[in-house]
């Protein structure tokens, strides 16, 4: 910097202005500075920066450790966003996973402690994940993106699966369908919670409530899916609908029932809950739920940062979603499947 400031014929603190963007600089002389800067081929040492800032202009999204997490559509999107919106603002992304190990070794808080980063997005995690109870205290910027927890006051931003689910099963309901079977996973989330518990009230105010009967689990994915509606349709042969909590489990639900010679929609019509690409190139194409991903990630990202520079006010948003309505839902046949 000091040969920067000798050849620019400058302050070294100007230099130091210039290159964080100081408004208080001329044109002139940002422009004089940054010449010689690329002459010289200067380049600022990230960690000289962090360790001479409050800031470290760093961010960490703090995963579980789920197997392929990193080759997940639902995650891709949500991090996406997370790094698109980072990048924007001139904050680096790191990846960490909170495995046994992490969280024995309290790495989580260590990311904090040691100013490796200056906030921390946490990613597909539920109310197992105690750790996350360590993050209660407010010198630790923590954002839970997509899911909230009653016990933990926790800032989130989160989609509304609880109005979406609505538009589902309504949208179900006004095509005929009452014998609607569930497919969830991971009762554990809160998310997953609001989805079942609109499902239940729906039927319910319609006079046809479900038992649990009614309802399997899909493990969240397609092999799960399938493995669930071959049990739904077991124990319920006349059911005309099924409602799935992700794309993928009603993706696998969807495969099952072409293997059982079940036409969809015209025997059994299919609900899935994301939105992600491929449920447009399905066949038939599916009926799902829209959900923000990428939005989440960035509106997550900039609370964290509003966080990290000083916001007091507690973060609880939720991002409304809407029904796409597609091939695989019909009205509701008479004999069921």
């Amino acid at each position: 910097m000091r040969e920067v400031a000798k050849m620019a014929n400058v302050s070294i603190a100007t230099v130091s202005m210039v290159l964080n963007g100081n408004p208080r600089i001329s044109k002139a002389t940002q422009l004089r500075v940054q010449r010689v800067i690329n002459k010289l081929g200067y380049r600022p040492n990230p960690l000289a920066q962090s360790l001479s800032s409050r800031y470290t202009r760093t961010l960490s999204i703090l995963l579980p450790p789920l197997r392929h997490a990193f080759a997940d559509l639902y995650f891709g999107e949500v991090i996406s966003g997370v790094c698109d919106r980072a990048g924007k603002l001139g904050y680096r992304v790191m990846l960490d996973q909170a495995k046994p190990d992490f969280i024995k070794d309290r790495k989580h808080i260590e990311l904090f402690e040691r100013r490796f980063v200056d906030g921390v997005l946490c990613l597909g995690c539920n109310d197992r994940h105690h750790f996350l109870e360590d993050f209660i205290e407010p010198n630790y910027p923590v954002i839970v993106v997509n899911n909230y927890f009653k016990r933990w006051n926790l800032d989130y931003v989160v989609c509304d699966y609880s109005g979406g689910a609505e538009q589902a099963m309504r949208c179900l309901m006004q095509m005929g369908h009452r014998r609607i079977g569930l497919i969830t996973a991971a009762p554990e989330v809160q998310t997953t919670s609001e989805l079942t518990q609109t499902y239940h009230r729906l039927l319910t105010e319609a006079g046809c409530p479900a038992d649990d009967t009614w309802i399997e689990d899909g493990a969240f994915t397609e092999e799960g899916g399938a493995a669930a509606t071959e049990r739904l349709l077991a124990r319920h042969p006349d059911l005309t609908a099924i409602f799935a909590g992700n794309d993928k489990m009603a993706i696998g639900a969807i495969h099952y029932l072409h293997q059982q010679g079940l036409r969809v929609p015209e025997q059994v019509s299919v609900v899935g809950f994301d939105d992600l690409k491929h449920s447009a190139y399905t066949s038939p194409t599916l009926t799902t739920v829209h959900l923000p991903l990428y939005e989440i990630g960035v509106i997550a990202c900039d609370r964290l940062i509003e966080r990290v520079r000083g916001r007091a006010e507690r973060v609880a948003e939720r991002l409304p979603t809407y029904l796409v309505l597609r091939g695989s839902t019909a009205l509701a046949p008479t004999g069921g499947a």
